[in-house]
């Protein structure tokens, strides 16, 4: 029984510990910020110390009185009337009186009332970051003068004007009957000074006074009642004032305890930027006066969750705080991310999951590898069929010569993915398109349908041998794509379209003279020439027509697809699909035999040079099988001595008649069914 009755005892002794903790803890909280005996408030202003009312209650130069004025009690330094005081700022408000510049229109005087504060030898300094220095009027020209004797180190004016009250606008301070200008740093004193010879006797039937004062930015705005009325007269606005404890650093005060005035535990001392003075802040996490002894208490940031964010479980601690997600739950409790725990099955289901999707992502990227390694293994197959290798070493031999290997992605991207809008035009061996390459260049991009095995085999030696033709007339072959099954030939690019168009492509014809014509004939001729005779080994072009027959801006001709014999298959299988599209320039012999010889590009020569004299197309389908071919309507033509019906009207009454005879007897030589015995 004894025993029950003790532990009794020592629990209540254990409530009271407790409670009277609790109660330490509060008065603490909410501890006084004068010191002890001394009054907090005057009137509506808090007093904290070093301010007090009294030098008992105040530490030296932050003594006031507190006086009754008109029934309300009000705090005073001397003359001074503070309306508030900020410990954490280290800046007071107090009341500063308008100076008046006023003009008499009976006796044509002008009146002036000068306000002037001094605050030397005080720990205040006026705050250049929140006063303004204000001048209000019509014609009112005011200075503010740092000094009280004759040679003040600074002065600083603002003029202020308005013809009438049209101009004026509330708010607004930018010279039209309010300016307002910057004060210098670490000031004491301040006194008005009005111009004289500006004053308010050419506006007073508006505007009878001018005014000027340092003033709190924010707390005044200008109103344009100010200028037609006495409202500003006497009138006492807030000016910002900051206070330190003066004439030492926080170095030098921590050298004397006794005297240092940062007396509280959890403080700290921070040098005021205006001279040589300090000031005491309470340290991060505690808050109230530093400087009396236990002055700055620790916050309790658990209770102002809107400061301090915490949506879980706060644990306040002595300058600070932690945060803690409920039981039960897990993630970042500060910014609200608290979340239910996973019971075992789901997170084994999770687990489950997440491998598979690892699983299927290292499978797809294995997929992915494997592919690009078996693309990648079939264009180094189709490279080196195709005899890139000995193209590439031949290429580096011989300095100067400009062929490029271009690869499948560099001419997929520049023909848009080889897009039908590219398409400049279909041939029997392939289709062009145009292309832009990444250097800008505007290329011709020959793709072929089929190449067969023999021609794998030499084609790399034969782009080398075309690579090196340099003629004026004949297209420049640019480079190849080796590394697709069919290689792709890039040539330089002929804006002008073909021969074919010009002839017959346009529903109005467009006039094509003698000249002209004859001249794309000739380089025609020169280029074939060169072909045939210049180039080491000789080179046959297989598919003479005006349509491979380029024309530039300047219609000079330029022989194109001179490398198509190269892509064009042998075996009698292929041969005829591809030869439908132009029979109508084929040498008979070459149908016969298969074998293209020189005289075969000579005979579709022929056939060209009666599509520049006749304007008409190689082939008819509306006559008899004589008179369906070019070639043979011609023939028959100058055997029975009419040829002159055939030709073009543009040029039938031409006057030089000798000439067409004899481009028609050179026509006829080209035709000769038998080739070995035609023309040069």
């Amino acid at each position: 029984m004894k025993s029950k009755k003790n532990s009794i005892s020592t629990g209540i002794v254990i409530l009271w510990g407790q409670f009277l903790f609790q109660l330490l803890a509060l008065q603490l909280t909410s501890a006084s910020v004068a010191l002890p005996g001394c009054p907090e408030r005057c009137g509506d202003v808090e007093i904290p110390y070093p301010f007090g009312i009294g030098r008992a209650c105040s530490m030296e130069g932050f003594t006031l009185n507190c006086t009754s004025s008109n029934g309300t009690h009000k705090p005073f330094l001397r003359n001074v009337e503070f309306m508030s005081i900020s410990l954490l700022s280290g800046r007071a408000r107090i009341a500063n009186t308008v100076s008046t510049q006023c003009y008499n229109a009976t006796n044509g005087n002008v009146t002036y009332d000068y306000w002037q504060m001094n605050l030397t030898a005080t720990p205040f300094r006026f705050s250049s970051g929140r006063n303004k220095f204000m001048t209000i009027g019509c014609m009112t020209l005011a200075y503010l003068i740092e000094s009280d004797t004759a040679n003040s180190s600074y002065w600083s004016g603002c003029v202020s004007t308005c013809r009438s009250t049209d101009n004026l606008s509330n708010g607004s301070c930018t010279g039209i009957g309010c300016c307002h200008t910057h004060i210098p740093k670490g000031i004491w004193y301040y006194r008005v000074h009005f111009a004289e010879n500006f004053n308010s006797s050419e506006t007073y039937n508006f505007s009878r006074c001018g005014y000027a004062a340092l003033v709190e930015e924010r707390a005044f705005k200008f109103r344009t009642s100010y200028i037609t009325t006495d409202e500003l007269y006497r009138r006492r606005l807030p000016l910002v004032i900051n206070w330190a404890v003066r004439n030492k650093t926080c170095r030098e005060a921590r050298q004397n305890m006794t005297s240092y005035a940062c007396a509280s535990e959890h403080s700290t001392c921070v040098d005021s930027a205006n001279g040589s003075h300090y000031r005491c802040n309470c340290s991060e996490g505690y808050q109230g006066n530093p400087y009396l002894s236990h002055g700055c208490q620790d916050i309790d940031e658990c209770a102002n969750k809107n400061a301090y964010p915490c949506s879980g479980v706060c644990h306040n601690t002595q300058g600070g705080y932690w945060c803690s997600c409920p039981r039960g739950t897990h993630g970042d409790p500060y910014n609200g991310t608290c979340y239910q725990k996973l019971p075992p099955a789901a997170k084994l289901v999770i687990g489950i999951c997440i491998s598979l999707v690892i699983i299927l992502v290292i499978i797809f990227c294995i997929h992915i590898i494997c592919e690009r390694r078996k693309l990648i293994k079939v264009k180094e197959m189709n490279f080196r069929q195709h005899g890139g290798w000995l193209l590439l070493e031949e290429i580096g031999k011989r300095q100067g010569l400009a062929f490029n290997m271009f690869t499948k992605e560099e001419l997929e991207q520049a023909t848009n993915k080889f897009h039908k809008n590219n398409i400049l035009g279909h041939g029997a061996y392939g289709t062009v398109y145009k292309g832009i390459l990444k250097d800008n260049r505007v290329v011709a991009i020959k793709r072929a349908k089929i190449i067969n095995e023999r021609q794998k085999k030499e084609f790399g030696k034969e782009m080398l041998i075309l690579s090196q033709i340099n003629h004026r007339n004949i297209v420049k072959l640019l480079g190849c794509c080796l590394e697709v099954e069919v290689p792709m030939l890039v040539y330089e690019y002929i804006s002008n379209g073909t021969l074919f168009q010009l002839i017959h492509g346009n529903s109005r014809r467009i006039y094509i003279s003698l000249e002209t014509r004859l001249k794309i004939a000739l380089e025609s001729a020169e280029a074939l020439a060169y072909l045939h005779s210049s180039a080491s080994p000789p080179i046959i072009h297989g598919d003479v027509k005006s349509a491979n027959i380029l024309l530039d801006d300047n219609l000079m001709a330029k022989v194109s697809d001179f490398g198509a014999s190269i892509l064009a298959p042998k075996d009698e299988k292929q041969f005829v699909t591809l030869v439908q599209g132009t029979c109508g320039y084929l040498d008979p012999e070459y149908l016969q035999t298969c074998q293209l010889i020189d005289k075969s590009d000579v005979y579709s020569f022929g056939v060209v040079l009666l599509e520049l004299l006749t304007g008409r197309k190689v082939l008819y389908f509306e006559g008899t099988e004589i008179e369906a071919s070019l070639s043979s309507t011609f023939l028959s033509a100058m055997k029975e001595g009419c040829f002159s019906e055939l030709l073009d009207d543009q040029i039938k009454y031409d006057e030089e008649v000798e000439r067409i005879n004899e481009i028609a007897a050179l026509a006829k030589a080209c035709l000769n069914v038998k080739g070995k015995t035609g023309p040069q």
